[in-house]
């Protein structure tokens, strides 16, 4: 019989490291923006290769505000993926913008670089792509594209003629410690927004950030005016307020509220610190469930490939190399798997299967189209049929540091046992 196991779908990886950093924010008197919130976000620019990095309380507070940097609002339209999560393109509301979406190329979850230059218009301010599993996109495609379509393109700002073409304000929410060509998530795109959710690799339990690449905008201004932004406006977080006297204040504009605190920061720093370790365990799992659903008919999205586009299966250790070389390595976020030729009803029940044997699974993601605030919007799923496509027989393993070899090798075991059973009882 089959020992019967118990396999989270991404639990966090909390150590005492963690907990003993929480406790000296604890036990420091500031648990709200402060010292430990500034050195976090100095050591995720280290990391990164950014100018600079700023914290908020998500990443979708990050991609607003980035928007809202760039004077993104009425009147303006931003494109973004059909097949991502909700925060990609709800902050293009927010702001007032329309949304523009694009379907994705065929057999892919990237968006298809073709149809996305169809898509620009003198009203296009910004695109934002998706890093969906922790793969970066191909930004040089997609520079290319907005190159070319800058015959239609009109700033509105200062900060939009800096950058010279649509701004690329990438969902970089999965891609933190990913990279292709030799260049790191969160130094290549205008700016990039990383999620420290409680199911990323990186946590701070809730919390994002946002990093923008040299040599574009005065740092020291956008980075006083985001923080302006994520504390009602306010010239004076509680952090500057402390010194002797220094009570007085002003509200530059009405702002919003999503800082982050030093609890979360502590929590980070240490997550952080340990991160080139968590980094290299997620790309050993990845390599060995590729060795594990070889030859079940599963196809499994590559998160690393080296420069003349063959798979690095089992070689994960040396990831960083081959995308230095002209490859890429993504971060291991999501362990995406689709079922060739299978339904969305076969795809479903293959989940239930899974979780009756332990396996907790998912699927990322409904294309924005199927959703109601979307359907809302005017969108219809028959305009996306290749991200339809991509959805429908989508499984999305678990992927954490807390699994073992032996975990990944049952989950793949679960699946394939699975997929036989529903075949023979008729499910296609």
């Amino acid at each position: 019989m089959t020992e019967h196991r118990r396999i989270s779908f991404s639990p966090p990886d909390i150590t005492q490291a963690e907990i003993d950093e929480v406790v000296d924010a604890l036990k420091s008197g500031w648990i709200t923006t402060g010292p430990k919130t500034k050195e976090f976000e100095r050591l995720l620019a280290d990391f990164t290769g950014a100018e600079r990095v700023a914290t908020f309380s998500s990443a979708t507070a990050a991609l607003e505000c980035a928007l809202r940097a760039l004077g993104v609002g009425p009147g303006d339209e931003v494109i973004t993926s059909a097949y991502t999560y909700s925060a990609s393109c709800s902050v293009i509301c927010h702001v007032g913008a329309t949304p523009v979406l694009c379907d994705t190329a065929s057999g892919s979850y990237e968006m298809d670089y073709d149809a996305l230059a169809g898509l620009i218009t003198e009203r296009t301010r910004a695109v934002i792509p998706v890093d969906i599993a922790g793969r970066m996109i191909d930004y040089d495609r997609l520079f290319a594209v907005l190159e070319e379509a800058r015959d239609r393109w009109q700033p509105a700002n200062d900060m939009q003629r800096a950058i010279g073409r649509v701004a690329v304000v990438a969902d970089a929410a999965h891609s933190l410690g990913a990279t292709r060509k030799g260049q790191r998530s969160g130094s290549v795109a205008d700016f990039s927004a990383f999620s420290f959710h409680a199911v990323k690799n990186l946590t701070t339990a809730e919390g994002g950030a946002l990093a923008w690449r040299a040599g574009l905008f005065d740092s020291d201004e956008l980075y006083q005016n985001l923080m302006l932004m994520s504390l009602h406006g306010q010239t004076k977080d509680a952090l500057s307020k402390t010194k002797a006297g220094a009570w007085e204040y002003d509200i530059a504009f009405p702002g919003w509220k999503c800082n982050m605190t030093d609890m979360q920061a502590a929590l980070g720093l240490a997550q952080l610190r340990r991160y080139p370790a968590l980094l290299a365990r997620r790309r050993e799992l990845v390599a060995r469930y590729e060795a594990a659903l070889a030859g079940t008919g599963a196809e499994v999205l590559r998160h690393f490939e080296d420069a003349t586009g063959v798979s690095a299966a089992g070689a994960a250790d040396d990831a960083a190399q081959r995308a230095d070389a002209g490859g890429f390595a993504s971060s291991a976020h999501l362990m995406l798997v689709r079922l060739p030729g299978k339904s969305a009803a076969f795809r479903n029940a293959l989940i239930e299967h899974l979780a009756e044997d332990g396996v907790s699974a998912n699927v990322h993601y409904k294309p924005l189209p199927l959703l109601t605030a979307y359907r809302n919007l005017g969108f219809d799923i028959t305009s996306f049929p290749n991200a339809l496509a991509q959805y429908e027989n989508e499984v999305t393993l678990p992927l954490h540091t807390l699994l073992s070899d032996d975990d990944v090798d049952y989950v793949a075991a679960a699946l394939s046992r699975a997929a036989h059973v529903l075949e023979a009882q008729g499910v296609s």
